[in-house]
């Protein structure tokens, strides 16, 4: 049951500008894993190029898997980003973290990092993602 450990400011900073085109529950999203030795920079890192240290394995492919079933929602002032659980089958690899990022728009703005807060391995199982059942990540818009 995970939430972002964080969101890229860069990203959502030039979406409330007008300058980035981010649709969140149209846009191709993706989730990548990365090792224990990535260090998220959410002031610094807008595009994908600047994550270092994505995993690698069986059954694994380089850029992550596609996130199903988005959505984004508003309740209050509150409004939650939400996926389908993620999974890797018949994978061999061990990620401490995931980032999610937007493969339709130029240079895959980063969306979100999520902390797994240890690493977790698959050795020729499925390796899956359980995102919270809360949502992947909130944002609250009330004082």
């Amino acid at each position: 049951t995970l939430m972002a450990s964080g969101l890229y400011g860069i990203t959502f900073l030039n979406a409330l500008k007008n300058t980035l085109a981010l649709d969140l529950d149209s846009d191709t999203l993706k989730v990548m894993l990365v090792t224990s030795s990535y260090t998220p920079d959410f002031g610094a890192h807008d595009f994908k190029s600047d994550v270092t240290n994505e995993v690698s394995g069986t059954n694994y492919t380089a850029g992550g898997a596609t996130l199903g079933s988005v959505t984004l929602t508003q309740s209050g002032g509150t409004i939650t980003f939400d996926a389908a659980d993620t999974a890797w089958a018949s994978s061999t690899i061990t990620a401490r973290g995931a980032v999610i990022y937007d493969d339709t728009l130029t240079d895959d703005p980063l969306i979100a990092y999520i902390d797994f807060g240890a690493d977790y391995s698959s050795s020729n199982g499925t390796f899956t993602i359980a995102w919270n059942a809360s949502g992947i990540f909130t944002i609250d818009l009330t004082p």
